[in-house]
């Protein structure tokens, strides 16, 4: 863990990833993260802030299993109230109180749990001359991780908003937290949203 804000140089070049908000992962849904609700104020502030840097991503589920290759499968046929055929399309909309920043904010739908699983995202961050990538929403052990893990192999220097991501698991949130902090020092740092707001000026 970093001593001081002083250690985290200053946030240039960035884009905010805000990572599958959406009614499936809030309370009520399939996929119900319990504490969404907590973080979501938070990254509200961040989209208002920075809604020309801001991109919302959603995962969306095949209409059936066999849509999907390999151990997809497999995952939506154990899954299968989470394929199209039988979800409400509604259960993969952005929350309403992000989705209201859209437009200006772009939505890129990504169909596995990595935001650069759509192959638009990096294209359209490089275009952007984007060096840096803001990352919030859920789940921190799993789509936030795979986010994370592809950003850093592209080469992008990746911000994680500690108090703007959750998961429905707190022993992964809390490992992920850990690993971050102890094996990805130079490629990925972790802030405050209080300290991004004094990082990145737009």
């Amino acid at each position: 863990m970093r001593d001081s804000q002083s250690e985290v140089a200053e946030v240039r070049d960035a884009a905010h990833l805000c990572i599958d908000m959406q009614n499936i992962f809030a309370p009520g849904g399939l996929w119900a993260t319990p504490w969404m609700e907590r973080v979501l104020p938070t990254i509200v502030s961040i989209v208002s802030r920075y809604q020309a840097r801001t991109i919302f991503t959603r995962f969306i589920t095949p209409k059936v299993p066999e849509d999907r290759p390999g151990q997809w499968q497999n995952y939506f046929r154990r899954w299968h109230q989470a394929t199209r055929n039988h979800l409400p399309s509604s259960a993969l909309d952005l929350v309403p109180a992000l989705a209201r920043y859209v437009p200006p904010v772009r939505i890129i739908d990504k169909p596995a749990y990595s935001a650069f699983s759509n192959p638009a995202l990096a294209s359209l961050l490089v275009e952007k001359g984007v060096g840096t990538v803001v990352i919030t929403g859920a789940e921190t052990d799993v789509c936030v991780l795979s986010t994370v893990l592809s950003a850093v192999d592209i080469g992008f220097r990746v911000v994680l908003v500690e108090d703007a991501l959750c998961s429905s698991s707190d022993v992964g949130h809390d490992a992920l937290m850990t690993m971050y902090r102890t094996r990805f020092h130079g490629q990925v740092d972790l802030v405050t949203s209080e300290e991004l707001m004094e990082l990145w000026r737009e």
